[in-house]
């Protein structure tokens, strides 16, 4: 690897730490938790990126996650770039976001009806809002440690770069704001209930990554979420699936297909545009039906259903639909499995969490079933395996609170070379 001191990383991380508060624009990129500068991306193909010192990485954090057929795809490119000769937006209606909705249902018949938006913060906010509207209620129910952006409400006890970075309580965001969230462990109905007792007339809904994956990631424990449901569906609140990272990635139809729960809301992130900043949230149509123009909650947005990220995104679901995931599934089980077993041959205490696509390895020997079992993973180890792997040609997440990621991309030679690398790592 170039040296951080002469590198032109380090260089345009020096210039970029004048204009952009901690050189960043979304923190965790900073690579503060793992102990070194980030390094700038040129390109990216496939399962590969490429700085711009040219030192080649095999990816496995996919931009977080959507990049599900890999960097640069080139059915996904051909329909984006088609889409822009036609003009990059209209703030108007456009066919293309007309015919994404109607796959986006056939995919996910639970999603009846939706809205398009320009990232998964505003579509949690928004469906956050409607379930409020819809419920004439005000408190929301979240899980420690789950991340759902960053709209004031979700940053109490939230993940991602919350936790990684260490970030106490709610700075910036008002008091009766915080108070309108109420907590309970992931994976603890006991919790939930006791929530409901103490506060049931009160809350709109419950919001929940069905598959949590902002502190590494966490599945349910068996009847997790048809717990949620039930005490929904009981207590006269919605259920909101926050499928941002889970959507079209643990199964095409995402966590609600595989675990067989139907949530009455649900929330998309940039998988939904093939990478570009694109949401959506949707579900039952009667409760869809009070979103404006329709009804009275109010929600807009300039760039919603932009063309370019309708294009792009039409063109990745297709290409998902016609792909294996069962096999994908087998191969990333075996490729995590093995990495594991690497690092416990080194003498490390690793605890590997897996479903689908998607692996994190704890270094802890506590099952990591929630946050707080999550928070015993050894970060200065992390830190120290993340940086030797970085310098082998491997990108992992610069946290240990987030999750790898692997692509129908990927190839056998890159899970092999991967596999090698860590077998040099030294701890």
């Amino acid at each position: 690897m170039p040296s951080q001191t002469s590198s032109k990383s380090a260089a345009y991380f020096k210039r970029a730490a004048n204009i952009l508060p901690g050189g960043v624009n979304s923190p965790v990129r900073a690579c503060k938790s793992v102990g070194c500068e980030p390094v700038f991306i040129e390109r990216a193909a496939g399962s590969r990126m490429w700085t711009v010192d040219g030192l080649e990485l095999i990816d496995y954090v996919m931009s977080w996650g959507p990049m599900l057929l890999g960097h640069a795809d080139k059915g996904v490119r051909a329909a984006a770039t088609t889409a822009l000769d036609n003009g990059a937006s209209f703030g108007a209606p456009c066919p293309a976001e007309v015919e994404l909705g109607e796959l986006i249902r056939q995919i996910m018949p639970g999603m009846e009806m939706l809205r398009m938006v320009s990232s998964g913060t505003e579509a949690t906010m928004s469906a956050v809002r409607l379930a409020r509207g819809y419920t004439k209620r005000d408190k929301v129910l979240k899980f420690d440690g789950c991340y759902h952006g960053h709209s004031d409400g979700f940053l109490v006890a939230a993940g991602s770069g919350v936790a990684t970075l260490c970030i106490p309580g709610t700075p910036g965001v008002p008091d009766p704001i915080a108070n309108l969230t109420l907590l309970a462990p992931y994976n603890d109905l006991g919790a939930v209930e006791a929530q409901f007792a103490a506060h049931g007339a009160d809350i709109a809904c419950i919001i929940v990554e069905p598959v949590a994956g902002n502190v590494g990631l966490i599945p349910p424990a068996p009847g997790f979420l048809e717990g949620l449901r039930e005490i929904c569906t009981k207590n006269g609140a919605l259920l909101i699936f926050d499928e941002v990272i889970t959507g079209f990635r643990v199964a095409l139809g995402g966590a609600q297909a595989r675990f067989g729960v139907t949530p009455d809301l649900t929330t998309l992130g940039k998988i939904i545009g093939g990478g570009f900043p694109v949401g959506c949230y949707g579900g039952k149509r009667e409760i869809m039906e009070h979103i404006a123009p329709c009804g009275p909650v109010y929600q807009a947005g300039t760039l919603s259903g932009n063309p370019v990220a309708m294009a792009a995104g039409i063109a990745t679901l297709k290409g998902l639909m016609a792909s294996d995931y069962a096999a994908l599934e087998a191969r990333t089980l075996a490729f995590a499995t093995e990495m594991a077993e690497i690092l416990r041959a080194k003498g490390q205490s690793v605890t590997l969490n897996h479903l689908a696509s998607i692996f994190t390895i704890f270094f802890t020997n506590v099952p990591v079933t929630d946050y707080e079992t999550a928070k015993t993973a050894n970060s200065a180890t992390y830190g120290e395996f993340y940086r030797q792997m970085r310098a082998l040609g491997v990108n992992l997440a610069p946290s240990g609170f987030e999750c790898g990621f692997t692509s129908f991309a990927h190839s056998d030679a890159d899970l092999k070379q991967t596999l090698d690398a860590a077998r040099k790592v030294k701890l």
